[in-house]
């Protein structure tokens, strides 16, 4: 195991494989998209796999596939067959936006997944349209009914954005009823492409424990795991727990154990720095594998103390989540 320069172990890499996506979300990206990067300058399978044995060498036991959205890239089954067999590997998940995903579900299964972070920021088909600016909810409900199914942990992602879908926080929290899965809320971020939507972010994790506990009056905090980025509730009877995620306001920082691979070759040690190292020069300069461990070793041991730190050190926050990755 690797430790950063704050005493941080670094278990934990959120890999995506792709810039691009089938939806335009209001908080992810301008309605008429992003610039697309070519297909040469995104790693291929190949280089994802050779990084992901290498970071296993160091104490990463954990990856989460990300994107824009994962099964919009040709060959992705393929390329997490070859992956889930890296040595040290002990732990795989997956986020999606749920379009593409239910015929996956069945080989998801075959290969161990470990859970499943789904986006659906509404239940009300209209609202999802203009969030998402598609119209693919019936997709992400049957994606969401064949995890389901296949008993899949699942953790649904709602991201909470004033004007658009703060009406449905009880809807949402419904779903945990009779279904065992976790409602996480999301506080808005600036990586939509644009900067951030509002001079002040209104709707932060305080207002959205405020609203919940206005509708459920008996809503109680459960502990939260290791490393957890989310505050952890239930409603008494009910199967599923629901959690509110402080990414705007950065509560978790002082236990962060992940670090990001954009589709592009980017290392991120925090999700607010501007990029800390090009791996994929590294990559393709044919550095060996001890060069790209000690270049590793190198950023993680000037990682800032928390998103804070990382954002005063780059130039405003223009960048879209979807070339970011999840």
């Amino acid at each position: 195991m690797i430790f950063d320069n704050h005493n941080r172990p670094i278990t934990y890499l959120r890999l995506a494989v792709t810039d691009r996506c089938n939806l335009r979300c209001f908080y992810c990206m301008p309605e008429e998209g992003i610039k697309y990067l070519p297909k040469h300058q995104l790693l291929s399978y190949e280089e994802m796999e050779r990084l992901v044995r290498v970071l296993a060498q160091l104490g990463v036991s954990k990856v989460r596939i990300t994107g824009g959205e994962p099964f919009v890239r040709n060959g992705l089954m393929e390329f997490l067959e070859r992956m889930v067999a890296t040595p040290g590997l002990t732990d795989w998940h997956l986020t999606t936006n749920g379009v593409l995903t239910a015929p996956h579900v069945p080989e998801l299964v075959r290969l161990g997944i470990g859970s499943v972070n789904l986006s659906i920021d509404t239940l009300d088909r209209e609202r999802f349209h203009q969030i998402t600016r598609r119209d693919e909810l019936p997709a992400v409900r049957a994606a969401l009914d064949a995890l389901l199914a296949a008993q899949v942990p699942v953790k649904l992602n709602a991201v909470v954005m004033e004007g658009k879908n703060t009406q449905d926080l009880g809807d949402l929290a419904e779903l945990t009823r009779e279904e065992p899965v976790e409602v996480r809320f999301i506080e808005e971020m600036p990586f939509n492409g644009e900067g951030s939507h509002y001079p002040v972010l209104n709707w932060h994790y305080r207002r959205i424990e405020e609203e919940l506990m206005r509708l459920y009056p008996d809503l109680y905090r459960l502990p939260a795991p290791a490393h957890s980025t989310s505050n952890l509730y239930q409603i008494p009877g009910y199967k599923g727990t629901i959690g509110i995620i402080a990414a705007f306001s950065r509560t978790f920082c002082g236990t962060c154990n992940r670090i990001r691979l954009t589709a592009q070759g980017t290392l991120k040690t925090c999700l607010y720095d501007n990029g800390v190292l090009d791996v994929r020069k590294l990559l393709r300069s044919c550095a060996s594998d001890e060069e790209l461990i000690a270049a590793f070793l190198k950023a993680f041991a000037h990682r800032p103390k928390d998103g804070y730190e990382a954002e005063r050190q780059r130039s405003p926050v223009t960048e879209s989540m979807s070339t970011i990755g999840g």
